[in-house]
């Protein structure tokens, strides 16, 4: 396993990246993976490696790099509740700035970029996400029907731009919603924006857990919902990917 320090071209700067890349075989598929709003940090860097390890060439961006090179703000080993107030406080200000247009025009330069990269194989690619990384992963997808063949979201706001916004999506979708997130009525509305988009997908509640459930490094993890996770992401990439 190769992980590589990268920066990427954007229209506003370049953004740091790094990128987990098998050390077998010559291309491979390639998944853009968004981080949930704490960025770049040692758990991402172990769940895009775990990826890797199965085939996969996974291109970690910071989100914010307009504010700085991750990490963009001092985190703890672990984040626990008694800091998350502290931490949002900085964070808030970032995530608003990141306007829909800010997160189009990134996803365009991530998605050039990735595609480019000579051990980056032809054919479509995929896109995960977690929290506001899912979100982002979704508008990128929305973004760009003809070359992302995969969505997965985990615990985040898919529907935080309304149904409308789905109708744009041709990738293959699978959610995993937080059940402090969502309620089985928000559930059955959202497929029913699916259904009616003619999207391919399963959306699902993850029982007992809540919002951040695949993040180690927080109070919020589960690890039985972190596997579950895997068990419906790796399926997707194989059936879409190859």
């Amino acid at each position: 396993m190769t992980v590589k320090t990268l920066r990427i071209p954007t229209p506003d700067g370049q953004a740091d990246a790094f990128a987990a890349v098998p050390d077998h075989g010559a291309r491979h598929p390639g998944v853009l993976m968004y981080p949930d709003g704490f960025g770049i940090r040692p758990v991402l860097r172990d769940m895009a490696r775990q990826l890797a390890a199965h085939g996969y060439y996974v291109l970690v961006p910071n989100l914010f790099y307009r504010h700085g090179p991750a990490p963009v703000i001092d985190l703890p080993e672990h984040i626990g509740e008694g800091v998350r107030p502290a931490i949002f406080a900085q964070l808030m200000p970032l995530i608003e700035a990141h306007t829909p247009e800010r997160v189009l025009s990134d996803a365009d330069a991530y998605l050039r970029f990735l595609t480019a990269q000579p051990e980056v194989g032809a054919g479509p690619v995929a896109v995960t996400g977690y929290c506001i990384g899912g979100l982002l992963a979704t508008r990128t997808a929305a973004a760009h029907p003809d070359q992302v063949a995969a969505l997965a979201a985990f615990h985040a706001p898919v529907g935080a731009d309304g149904p409308d916004s789905l109708a744009e999506l041709t990738a293959e979708v699978h959610f995993g919603h937080a059940e402090s997130d969502l309620t089985p009525e928000a559930l059955g509305e959202l497929d029913k924006a699916l259904d009616a988009a003619g999207v391919v997908h399963t959306s699902e509640i993850y029982p007992g857990t809540v919002h951040g459930f695949t993040m180690s490094d927080t109070d919020a993890f589960d690890a039985t919902a972190l596997r579950l996770h895997w068990d419906r992401l790796l399926p997707l990439l194989g059936r879409t990917l190859g």
